[in-house]
């Protein structure tokens, strides 16, 4: 029989800090997957789509969101998707307008994401350097959901397909265009992909992605002077 205080020691001595930097990745990359499909489902609905409703993708269950290789490239790359919503265009009164718009719901709900994480990290900032440690990680999860979620909203506005930058720029263009290019959907997240991967279009989107999250952390810098002075 083992020793109690040989389980004790080999606890201690374990190196959990690998485990923690992989949650500062994968908690926030959970939330802004699930808030962005969640409130493309939400307009969809409310514009006279009940796809995504009927099919139970209302949630903020994130299970109900994962697109397993979409989740790790926001992980490696900190540029990624979920599974896509369900959406029947021919449910919207202007189809084309109705798409367009709930495309947009995705990147402007993760915008608005990023703001209230950076607005809570300028109130929260000094409460949480006194809980030390667990003050700390709480303080790096809510700097990693802002960039992350910037992040998401950048790069789905890439007007390729299936990104939602895409159905914003159909929306303009002829029906028989329109249509013709969404029969291309499914080639358009391989070529993505590569592009990322490869950093051909990851150094630009890394770029882009920094400029907006400097202009949005002035909302952090706001927030702290307005309650701490």
């Amino acid at each position: 029989m083992i020793p109690t205080g040989s389980f004790r020691t080999i606890w201690q001595g374990l190196d959990w800090s690998y485990l923690t930097d992989i949650l500062i990745y994968v908690i926030p990359a959970l939330l802004c997957i699930t808030i962005h499909e969640t409130c493309h489902g939400l307009v969809a609905y409310k514009l006279g789509d009940p796809t995504a409703k009927n099919a139970g993708r209302l949630s903020l269950n994130p299970i109900r969101h994962i697109d397993w290789v979409g989740l790790a490239m926001m992980v490696v790359f900190h540029f990624g998707w979920a599974k896509p919503v369900p959406v029947d265009m021919r449910n919207f009164k202007n189809p084309r307008r109705g798409m367009a718009v709930t495309a947009l719901a995705g990147p402007v709900s993760n915008l608005l994401l990023a703001i209230v994480a950076l607005a809570l990290y300028g109130i929260l900032y000094y409460p949480l350097l006194m809980l030390g440690e667990a003050g700390y990680f709480l303080i790096r999860l809510l700097v990693t959901t802002a960039y992350l979620s910037t992040a998401l909203a950048v790069f789905n506005l890439i007007p390729i397909s299936p990104l939602d930058g895409s159905k914003v720029l159909y929306s303009f263009l002829s029906d028989e265009a329109y249509y013709k290019l969404m029969r291309y959907e499914r080639y358009g997240m391989i070529l993505m992909i590569i592009l990322v991967a490869t950093g051909i279009l990851g150094t630009p989107l890394s770029h882009v992605t920094e400029r907006v999250f400097d202009v949005l952390t002035n909302v952090a810098d706001w927030t702290n002077a307005l309650i701490w002075g």
